[in-house]
Order: structure tokens, then C-alpha cells, then sequence
């Protein structure tokens, strides 16, 4: 019997078998995986996983879809049901309480929190391997980016600071029970490792980032005077004159270092 899909929770439950093969293929689970899914709904990711994986950690906070994951769990893997609001879970400690170094996790994101999602993610980035995420197409875009696209934002900048963002291919509404009003897209995050990630304080990166496109017209002398002035911005190698769309990753990097 299949499950209402609440609109409270954000819930679009995929159904198409040929998008569902194309993201495990692209997650190619493995015995050996730590495998997390976020929001697994009525499981149309969750047991391809458990099948390829035999076990798989899935974080739900819907009570209802509870007793059908876990009846139909029972003959094809082990399955750990965490009955949580994801944006609680500390995903730093899960790995260390089951004694795996890193883990790998996927989810189809609810669309109205998925920003929340990921930045959450991003803080636990040194415990991930890697992501495979459905996300709204434009978010998708958003994360991917590149300076002077119209779309660039602190979304960008902030998930190209802490990982590889890939793009892999688009799934249309018709894929899923409701359709959605938009398209949806999959993509893969592959956190830095400690010597590709930056060695600036995360918290000033934080602030300049956000003062720069609160306001993204701006120039960058005006965007960030509460926070340095067009000399301090210069000691950055950023001229002040910038718009904060035109400047690469690392150039953020950069202005927080030479906060004062």
C-alpha cells in the first residue's frame, strides 16, 4: 500500500524505475559502504541500496513510513532507522559510534529545506565520502556555478570551498508521486580532502561570503564596510570595485584572511 505523500514534509516520492537504476548506478554501492539515506520515503532508493550494500542507515522523520521500511527491510538487508529531523543528527559522531573513518550518503532532499541540508552536511565534510543528492534543478545549478553566471551565489561558493560538485543528469516531475512544478536533477559532492580544503577560520569565510552577496549589486567596498575597508580588501589581492559574483572561491578565502 503506498503512502500519502505529505506536503508538511516536503514529500515527492520517486516511482520511475529507470531514473531509481541510474542513481544507484551512480552511487555503486559496496559491502563494505557506510551507507546513510536521507528522507528514504516509501524506499524506492532505500532497498536497490540495502540489496547492493546488505546494510544501510536511514534517517526519516515521517512516523508513518516507519513500519513499511522496516517490514520490507526485513528480508533483503539491515536496515538502522533513525527517527530524526536530519538537520539534528550529528553526522561526525554516527561515524565514530560505528567505527568507520568516513560515510557515504545520498537522499532524495526535500526541496524547502535542502540549502539547510547541505550547509549541514558541509560541517560534517571531513566524516563524508561522498554525496549523491536529488535536489531542484535550479539549486543543483546554483551549487555548480561558476563566477559571472548569473545563478553564482554564496550557495556556490560556500559547497565549492568544502567539495567537488558534479552534476550528473536531470529527472522530470512525471518521475515522481506528485509531480513536482520543476525539474529535479542528481548530483555527486565529493568533500575536499585536508590538503585541497582552505586554511582560513570557516566562521570569517562564513561572514564575508554572506555580507558579500546580501546585497549582490553592490561593490565589494560598500557590501563589506561593516566588515573591512577597500585598503584591507586590496591587502587581498580583490579589488574593491568587484562584485561579489565576479570573484572565484578562494578570492573569499583571501578577503578573510585579511579581516581585521
Amino acid at each position: 500500500m503506498s503512502a500519502r505523500p505529505k506536503k508538511s514534509f516536503g514529500q515527492h516520492f520517486l516511482h520511475e524505475r529507470s531514473y531509481i537504476e541510474r542513481i544507484v548506478k551512480s552511487i555503486s554501492p559496496r559491502p563494505d559502504d557506510f551507507l546513510v539515506e536521507i528522507g528514504p520515503g516509501e524506499g524506492a532508493l532505500t532497498f536497490p541500496l540495502l540489496t547492493a550494500a546488505g546494510k544501510l542507515t536511514a534517517i526519516e522523520l515521517d512516523t508513518d513510513l516507519l513500519p513499511h521500511l522496516q517490514a520490507k527491510a526485513a528480508g533483503i538487508g539491515e536496515l538502522s532507522i533513525i527517527h530524526a529531523d536530519v538537520l539534528k543528527v550529528d553526522f561526525t559522531a554516527l561515524a565514530q559510534r560505528h567505527g568507520v573513518s568516513r560515510l557515504r550518503i545520498a537522499g532524495n532532499l526535500p526541496y524547502y529545506i535542502s540549502s539547510p541540508i547541505l550547509f549541514h552536511c558541509i560541517d560534517h565534510a571531513a566524516a563524508i565520502a561522498d554525496m549523491h543528492f536529488m535536489l531542484q534543478k535550479e539549486v543543483v545549478d546554483r551549487m555548480a556555478a561558476e563566477p559571472g553566471s548569473k545563478v553564482y551565489g554564496r550557495l556556490s561558493v560556500m559547497l565549492q570551498l568544502a567539495c567537488r560538485v558534479e552534476p550528473l543528469f536531470d529527472v522530470p516531475p512525471g518521475a515522481f508521486r506528485p509531480p513536482p512544478k520543476v525539474d529535479s536533477s542528481v548530483v555527486r559532492l565529493i568533500p575536499l580532502t585536508a590538503e585541497e580544503r582552505h586554511d582560513a577560520d570557516p566562521e570569517r569565510v562564513h561572514a564575508i561570503v554572506k555580507a558579500a552577496f546580501a546585497q549582490r549589486r553592490k561593490t565589494l567596498s560598500n557590501a563589506l564596510r561593516q566588515l573591512m575597508d577597500a585598503d584591507t580588501i586590496r591587502l587581498a589581492d580583490v579589488d574593491p570595485k568587484a562584485r561579489a559574483e565576479t570573484l572565484a572561491p578562494h578570492d573569499f578565502v583571501r578577503l578573510a584572511k585579511t579581516l581585521p
